[in-house]
């Protein structure tokens, strides 16, 4: 993550320069939300997910347009497959714009399930609609939350994917998003670092919901094909607290850049990696002796540290920002509070600790097993982004640290980020939703549905000026001021 002067990702640094910024990288986050219709007098529900999904997608459909659409912020917003509202960030290349972008998807969820609800109150129904940033439903099916960084087309790529594994494996114990396992046959209920890492079945692949891989494979950059491809990586818990969001982006894209600057992580293969990632998950020590390849083992306190160690030493020679600074920090404590067991001390900023914080006090105070209903609520209200979710109360209590402005991720709703290319798409979807003019996005092409003006493919995602662009946004405007009927 970089300035505006940083090369784009994998460029390399001319021989006798000083510190530099990390390689600019495009970086985005696909969010998959749970949705459900709770009823309001204790019956059953009085929608479906399926339906209940539709009603939040109501007026974008009344406006014209669709359950698939561009929002003027860049982002995209949709429903995807098995009834979940999905919101995809906008192509960001600053930290800041990542965690702005991805509390502009919280925010425009919560406001579609407020309009729904009072849709709902007008016509009588007895429900409400709660939509949830997890990754688990009522019956155990999962649903994910994807990261995408955007990588220099080069032959290592494979070998960069597979060495990242490891990392990917046991970065649950910072940035887990937390999990209630309820009790079995002999054992009490028990809670885990993520909801995400038992889901999951291969560890490189092409594949997306059949083997559900660590890093997705498939060649898709959303960009020039000759320069650009895409590390899809779909793993990750789906985060609340900023500074866990911070710390998963920012990590991976400091090893892409140790990776790109010629560093080395071949030697912490792991021999089993699936096996390794739900020791991981259901050791909330983390002192389980994983397997590496060479026949040794580790903890995943152990590599996680000797990732941030090499990341350290790489970044001696880089000139980071704040926010990069900030998540090195949160790294670092987040190691050592597992060290010495002391979960109180990042339970502010990672999920994992501040739901298990939240959950063992109530526990305590009620005198109850994790696996109770009454705790089984408060996990998921924690996950709640709609109006009766805790994060608000939370944040305003200091139990959650915010690492940019709620302003800031307000803006973010309706303003792209200035140095991408999603500027670009923002400013024209804008223009076109004021004029009333039927366009056709994606995330590379502009298409105004006139029968006249040509597709405009924008396949450099660093742009943020095009005049095709500022050309195309005259031609709406112009045709805009015409009499009705011309």
């Amino acid at each position: 993550m970089s300035t505006d002067t940083a090369q784009p990702a994998g460029t390399p640094r001319p021989a006798g320069t000083g510190p530099r910024p990390s390689a600019r990288r495009i970086v985005g986050i696909e969010t998959e939300y749970g949705i459900t219709c709770a009823s309001t007098t204790g019956g059953p529900p009085p929608l479906d997910a399926d339906h209940a999904a539709r009603e939040l997608f109501e007026p974008l459909i009344q406006a014209g347009r669709s359950s698939n659409v561009f929002t003027p912020g860049g982002a995209r917003l949709y429903l995807d497959v098995g009834s979940h509202p999905e919101f995809a960030t906008a192509e960001c290349d600053r930290l800041e714009d990542v965690l702005a972008q991805d509390r502009a998807g919280e925010i425009t969820m919560a406001d579609l399930a407020g309009q729904a609800n009072a849709r709902l109150a007008a016509a009588g129904v007895p429900g409400r609609i709660h939509l949830f940033k997890n990754n688990l439903d009522a019956r155990g099916a999962g649903f994910g939350c994807h990261e995408n960084y955007l990588v220099r087309r080069r032959g290592d790529f494979w070998n960069d994917a597979r060495t990242l594994v490891p990392h990917l494996v046991t970065r649950q114990i910072l940035v887990g998003s937390g999990h209630v396992v309820p009790a079995g046959p002999r054992c009490r209920p028990r809670y885990v670092f993520s909801q995400r890492a038992d889901q999951m079945h291969d560890a490189v692949s092409s594949a997306t919901t059949r083997s559900r891989p660590l890093i997705n494979t498939r060649d898709e950059p959303h960009a020039d094909a000759g320069r650009y491809r895409r590390m899809h990586v779909i793993v990750g818990d789906s985060n609340i607290a900023q500074g866990a969001t911070l710390l998963k982006v920012a990590a991976m894209d400091l090893l892409l850049d140790y990776l790109e600057e010629g560093g080395d992580l071949g030697d912490l293969a792991l021999a089993e990696p699936m096996r390794a990632i739900r020791e991981t998950c259901h050791d909330l020590s983390g002192t389980v002796a994983l397997e590496r390849a060479d026949g040794r083992t580790i903890t995943p306190v152990d590599l996680q540290g000797e990732h941030l160690e090499r990341v350290r030493a790489h970044a001696a020679n880089l000139d980071l920002t704040a926010l990069q600074h900030a998540a090195l920090d949160l790294w670092e404590r987040g190691l050592e509070a597992l060290r010495a067991g002391d979960v109180g001390a990042v339970a502010t900023e990672l999920d994992w600790a501040a739901k298990y914080r939240l959950l063992e006090r109530y526990a305590e105070r009620a005198g109850a097993e994790l696996d109770d209903p009454r705790l089984a609520r408060l996990a998921l209200a924690y996950h709640d982004v709609s109006a009766d979710g805790l994060r608000a109360r939370l944040e305003a209590g200091g139990l959650l640290r915010r690492y940019v402005p709620e302003e800031a991720a307000r803006r973010a709703v309706t303003t792209p980020p200035a140095t991408t290319r999603a500027h670009l798409r923002g400013r024209v979807v804008a223009r076109a939703r004021e004029l009333r003019r039927d366009l056709s996005v994606d995330w590379v092409n502009l298409r105004l549905d006139d029968g006249r003006t040509p597709a405009i493919a924008l396949r450099d995602p660093f742009a943020s000026h095009d005049e095709r662009v500022d050309s195309l946004i005259a031609a709406m405007d112009e045709a805009g001021s015409l009499p009705a009927g011309l």
